[in-house]
């Protein structure tokens, strides 16, 4: 009994150190407060966010200001909506809204990369995640800066205060979580309530809500004498002693684990017959993706091809030199375009048949499966990028052609030999080596085949 009222004491202090640390939980966001006696004051990994949020984010938010138009209304939405996942929803739905903005690759390059955001719930190496990311908005800030780095330098300022914000995330995540975020065991619970306050750096951006009170005090010194409920029936089922062992049931060999091998391989043991499970909450069913209407249609310079499906009398005939065609998820149809055009985008399509004259400038594919492209007069570059399945067949006047590939699979090149055409597949695997002072990189070897005669023609 002596042991057990040392026990006894021993919880009565533990129980009143909680009750005076409790009443200095509430502290502001980033506060270490004081531990072991000696002031925190601010964590030194959100000292360091706090000026890259001051310092690159704002420059690149004061950007977008000055370019204004759809830029600057897709970063006011960012940073009026909470929480992460629905900024960055809305940022892609915002794109996807406007794909006829002159803007547009500003836009994308913000969509495409904006999921870098969510970092803090990749684990255990999140800087790679946004490098990843930043190379997806490189993909269109290259075009941006090829559009404009001749006429308009507000541009190419933008581009360099965008990319910024990741390359110094990427610092940031390398010096002070290069091992995945880390939350505090014994700070307090963490809050969404002021997780925007860091954005407020200009007009037209209000703060947000306030965060909520504290919590009531505990009143350590009229109530230290006083026993709660909960602590009084603590105590109580102390006291007993050797009786406290009384309610407890007694466990059968046929439910012990180290001596029945069926529990071990499901587990754990049985589940007691005196409680009841039940079944957690159905996930929500998935709605249909919503239908929307075909277009075809010349807006301004560019030729708009959108979700088309299963049509196989697409024609684009009136076409110049300075007209571009965007070819946006279009699926289980062909289309064919007359002429000669800049350049040509199929964006996000599926088993689409692409009949082509002449392109001046390039010819790209994105997030695509099972494209076919039939070049019939000239064409210096395809590009191919994110995507599952592509062939294409060359003219003899396009096999100067310069096939430049990403992230891609199945991607074969078919030359005509001889009133019929081989097949040339695109390597995607490489082996490098070292030679003695630099990597060598080459494609691993693949067998060529013949194919049979192109179905689009």
């Amino acid at each position: 009994m002596a042991e057990m009222q040392g026990l006894m004491e021993r919880l009565e202090q533990a129980v009143g150190r909680l009750e005076s640390l409790s009443a200095g939980l509430h502290r502001p966001p980033g506060d270490c407060g004081e531990i072991n006696g000696v002031s925190g004051g601010v964590a030194p990994s959100v000292e360091a966010f706090d000026k890259l949020m001051n310092s690159m984010v704002a420059e690149f938010l004061k950007k977008s200001r000055i370019l204004a138009g759809d830029v600057e209304t897709h970063n006011d939405v960012a940073a009026l909506l909470k929480p992460i996942s629905e900024k960055i929803q809305e940022i892609q739905t915002f794109r996807e809204r406007n794909r006829g903005s002159k803007m547009f690759n500003h836009l994308s390059a913000v969509s495409e990369s904006i999921p870098a955001l969510g970092w803090i719930a990749v684990s255990p190496k999140p800087g790679p995640y946004v490098k990843e990311m930043n190379d997806a908005a490189t993909f269109y800030t290259n075009r941006v800066l090829k559009d404009y780095k001749h006429s308009d330098l507000r541009h190419v300022d933008w581009v360099k205060s965008y990319l910024n914000i990741w390359s110094e995330l990427q610092a940031y995540i390398k010096e002070h979580h290069t091992a995945g975020l880390t939350w505090s065991k014994t700070g307090p619970v963490a809050s969404t309530a002021s997780a925007l306050s860091v954005l407020s750096v200009g007009p037209g951006l209000p703060p947000p809500p306030p965060p909520p009170g504290p919590p009531p005090p505990f009143d350590s010194e009229g109530r230290r004498e006083e026993s709660s409920p909960s602590r009084s029936a603590l105590f109580a089922q102390l006291n007993q002693g050797e009786a406290i062992t009384r309610g407890l049931r007694h466990v059968t060999d046929d439910q012990k684990t180290y001596k029945n091998p069926s529990l071990r391989a499901h587990g754990g043991q049985t589940p007691s017959p005196t409680k009841s499970h039940t079944p957690g909450p159905k996930s929500p069913q998935s709605h249909p993706p919503k239908k929307h209407a075909p277009v075809l249609e010349l807006e301004g310079k560019k030729w708009r091809v959108e979700y088309q499906e299963d049509r196989n009398d697409l024609v684009i005939s009136e076409t110049e030199l300075r007209q571009v065609a965007y070819i946006f998820k279009c699926s289980k149809s062909t289309l064919q375009i007359k002429g000669k055009i800049n350049s040509i985008t199929i964006d996000s399509c599926k088993k689409l048949g692409l009949v082509l004259d002449n392109v001046v400038g390039i010819v790209e594919v994105i997030n695509s499966k099972d494209i076919q492209m039939q070049v019939m007069g000239k064409v210096p570059t395809i590009s191919i990028n994110k995507t599952e399945g592509c062939h294409i067949y060359l003219s003899e006047d396009a096999l100067d052609c310069e096939i430049v590939s990403a992230k891609s699979s199945e991607m074969n090149i078919l030359i005509p030999r001889d009133g019929d055409y081989r097949e040339f597949p695109v390597p995607e695997q490489f082996k490098t080596a070292w030679d003695g002072s630099k990597l060598v990189t080459e494609p691993a070897e693949i067998m060529v085949s013949e194919r049979p005669p192109n179905p689009l023609t």
